[in-house]
C-alpha cells in the first residue's frame, strides 16, 4: 500500500487531496516534528532533506509535492496521455509550487506579484471552471490547494478576483478536498 508521510499543516495535504480524488488506498503516516521524526534515519532514507511530503509506493520513494502529484497522475490518474498533456500539467504544477507560492506567500513579493498572478487567473476562471478547461485535473489540485491556503493563512482581500474566489469555492466543495484540506484553519 502506498504510504504518504506528512505533518500537520504541510504540503502533504495537497498530495492527500489528490490521493483522495484518485480513490486509491494509501496510509497517511503522520510524523511528529516535536519528537524529531523528520531527522530519524528511517525517514532520512526516504527524504535526506528531512522534508514532507514524501511517499513510498512499493519499492519507490519520492519527495516534493509537485513531483509526487506528477507521479500519481501518470501512474494512477491516467491524465497524462500525451507529451503535450504532460508538459501542460507540469507547467501548472510547477507554476503553483514556484511562481504562485512565492508570489503570494513570500511577503516581500506579495504586493508586486499578487496582482500579476491573480488577474490572469481571474480571467482564466471567467472563461472556464477548471485550470485546463471543463474537466478537473491534477493541475487543479496544485493550483487550487495553494489558492485555498490564502484565506486559511493570510486572510487577504480577494474581492477584486471574484472568479478566483468562485474557483476556490468549487474546489472546497469537492469531497476529497474536504477530507484532506477543508476545515483547517
Amino acid at each position: 500500500m502506498l504510504k504518504l508521510y506528512g505533518v500537520g499543516r504541510s504540503r502533504a495535504s495537497i498530495v492527500q487531496w489528490y490521493l483522495e480524488e484518485l480513490a486509491i488506498p494509501y496510509e497517511f503516516v503522520v510524523l511528529d516534528l516535536q519528537a524529531g521524526d523528520l531527522s530519524q534515519p528511517t525517514f532520512l532514507a526516504i527524504n535526506p532533506f528531512a522534508k514532507v511530503p514524501a511517499i513510498v509506493d512499493g519499492d519507490f520513494t519520492l519527495w516534493e509535492s509537485g513531483a509526487i502529484l506528477m507521479y500519481l497522475a501518470e501512474k494512477y490518474g491516467h491524465e497524462l496521455d500525451s507529451t503535450e498533456k504532460r508538459a501542460t500539467i507540469a507547467q501548472w504544477v510547477l507554476f503553483a509550487n514556484s511562481t504562485l507560492a512565492t508570489g503570494i506567500f513570500v511577503e516581500a513579493n506579495r504586493a508586486r506579484e499578487m496582482p500579476r498572478l491573480m488577474k490572469p487567473l481571474n480571467e482564466l476562471f471567467e472563461r472556464q471552471p477548471f485550470v485546463l478547461g471543463d474537466q478537473f485535473s491534477v493541475a487543479d489540485v496544485a493550483v487550487g490547494s495553494l489558492l485555498s491556503y490564502i484565506p486559511m493563512m493570510l486572510k487577504l482581500d480577494l474581492s477584486e478576483y471574484p472568479n478566483v474566489t468562485a474557483y476556490m469555492n468549487r474546489m472546497a466543495e469537492r469531497l476529497a478536498f474536504e477530507k484532506a484540506i477543508g476545515g483547517r484553519s
